[in-house]
């Protein structure tokens, strides 16, 4: 599989070999798809860091998390890395790889790494002999080191970890990243190196998560920790390949996006680059800019721009911000504040609060809670000082739950009625299919207003409110997915069953502009 060097070729080599860049830009074959014939299964080329690959080994510390554009190549470098690192490391150093599926995982090993031990001149491959080889693991005999690949890693210490495309993960498999998380990650020492990388997969899940500590790290401008999260973001425009001398019409509003992205950015766009975006908006994602700014971010904060695919309120939540619907903030104004609730059963609770002002349904604040009894949530809302309309519970609120006799069995909304004397509630109807509810909200969605100050989490909840992955199929389900963006996603959907059975609700008129400084007039406290 491999050449063998003549003596003074091998000579040459063995001069170099102390030095891990000269072994990274020349040892290494890797197989890469040719560009001009589409039926070329691929090239075998020696592998060399290009400029985003070489700016990650020059900033690489002991915790990374890279947001990329598609097809940079991180995968390949890393795995590259790690079987360098195995074979010259003087101790037993283990490397491990982490992908999404079995499938994937077999695929990154058997043609990044397993490919690349076994196209090494012959004269190294009897130097680094191995002592085990499976379709997931290469032990080697001279020094005990290892390199792996699996879908989690948990058992026993791992010196090097790379968990590849962890967005994809956390979207379609939650308890597999979770497992990363809790398991994979801290298997690794404090002088170990884990490098995380994907594309954005949506403002929620670990990656986003860990995206987010990072970047707060990384405005801070202070010395990282060893287990500090170093951020690495590499835009598809500094890519020199991401470029076409095709003519492409460019339109008003891609012309004025390109405007926007080199205000951000601090330079300017070639017309090879444009034409490229342009070109492949069309061709790749037919049009559709949410799944561009996903797969070819041009800044962090675009990355996660994008509503995840399979999301139930993408459409409705973009529209509504680009009518500025979603407002810093919406004052209170003279009319009563109505709450729409979803009751989790051991898990969480969540409450939307809202006012109908002339023909505006206006969300001025979300809340959630886990764990917490009925009272928890009384005496939040008592500390608010609201005066309320009516409280529109789930159906569920309605059955009764076992109490110590049968006189003190007690539906939700018995339990409240008892808690909060004075005040409205209203069971919503149950729809005979949860899709029907989502279509009403969907649909009552253009009358809506949001206030970010106040309802922040309640709209990452709606954003990230998707369909369940279908791991059999490959594809979304009609099922939802229940976790904790459900839940707020739910309680929303309470007022869109209601505006949609034809509900009136009490209505006020403005006193303020939304989004105005003025905060408007309070009422009186709650009776409990």
């Amino acid at each position: 599989m491999s050449d063998e060097l003549t003596p003074e070729q091998w000579e040459a080599m063995r001069a170099k070999l102390s030095d891990p860049m000269w072994r990274l830009s020349n040892l290494y074959k890797i197989v890469v798809k040719g560009d001009d014939d589409d039926d070329d299964e691929g090239l075998v080329v020696t592998f060399k860091p290009n400029k985003a690959q070489r700016r990650l080994l020059a900033r690489l510390h002991t915790r990374n998390v890279i947001l990329k554009a598609r097809q940079l190549g991180f995968t390949t470098l890393i795995c590259v890395l790690w079987l360098d690192t195995a074979l010259f490391s003087k101790q037993p150093i283990r490397c491990g790889i982490v992908a999404q599926d079995k499938e994937a995982a077999e695929s990154i090993f058997r043609g990044k790494v397993k490919y690349a031990y076994e196209h090494l001149p012959e004269q190294l491959r009897a130097m680094f002999p191995l002592s085990k080889s499976t379709a997931t693991e290469l032990e080697f005999a001279h020094n005990g080191a290892s390199i792996r690949v699996a879908t989690s890693m948990r058992s026993g210490t791992i010196h090097r970890l790379h968990v590849s495309e962890m967005g994809k993960i956390a979207a379609k498999y939650p308890e597999k990243a979770k497992e990363v998380m809790t398991g994979s990650i801290p298997a690794v020492p404090k002088s170990g190196v884990i490098v995380i990388e994907s594309t954005a997969e949506g403002q929620d899940g670990y990656f986003f998560d860990l995206v987010e500590r990072a970047k707060a790290l990384q405005e801070l401008a202070q010395r990282l920790g060893v287990k500090d999260w170093r951020l690495h973001f590499f835009a598809w425009w500094e890519d020199p390949n991401y470029t076409t001398d095709d003519e492409v019409v460019i339109t008003e509003a891609m012309a004025e996006y390109f405007l926007h992205v080199e205000g951000i950015i601090g330079r300017p766009l070639t017309e090879g680059q444009k034409a490229w975006y342009v070109t492949t908006l069309a061709n790749d994602f037919a049009g559709e800019q949410p799944l561009m700014w996903q797969e070819y971010p041009s800044f962090p904060a675009e990355a996660f721009q994008v509503s995840t695919e399979g999301a139930y309120y993408a459409t409705q939540l973009a529209l509504a911000r680009k009518q500025r619907r979603v407002l810093p903030t919406l004052p209170l104004e003279a009319a009563p504040v109505n709450t729409f609730w979803d009751i989790g059963r051991g898990d969480m609770t969540t409450i939307w609060f809202h006012q109908k002002i002339g023909p505006e349904h206006r969300f001025i604040r979300y809340y959630e809670a886990s764990g917490e009894d009925l009272i928890h949530y009384v005496q939040y809302m008592q500390k608010l000082g609201y005066v309320f309309g009516k409280h529109y519970l789930p159906h569920e609120a309605a059955h009764k739950r076992m109490g110590e006799t049968p006189d003190t069995n007690r539906s939700l909304k018995e339990m409240l009625e008892n808690l909060m004397p004075g005040q409205s509630f209203e069971i919503v109807p149950r729809v005979t299919a949860v899709q029907s509810g989502i279509q009403a909200t969907r649909s009552a969605f253009s009358s809506a207003w949001f206030s970010e100050e106040g309802c922040g989490q309640g709209l990452k909840r709606v954003a990230n409110y998707r369909k369940k992955w279908d791991k059999t199929r490959g594809r979304w389900s009609d099922e939802h997915e229940h976790d904790d963006n459900s839940h707020g996603a739910d309680a929303l959907r309470q007022w869109g069953q209601s505006v949609d059975a034809g509900v009136t609700f009490p209505t006020g008129f403005a006193g303020t502009r939304p989004g105005s400084r003025r905060s408007g007039r309070r009422g009186s406290p709650m009776a409990v």
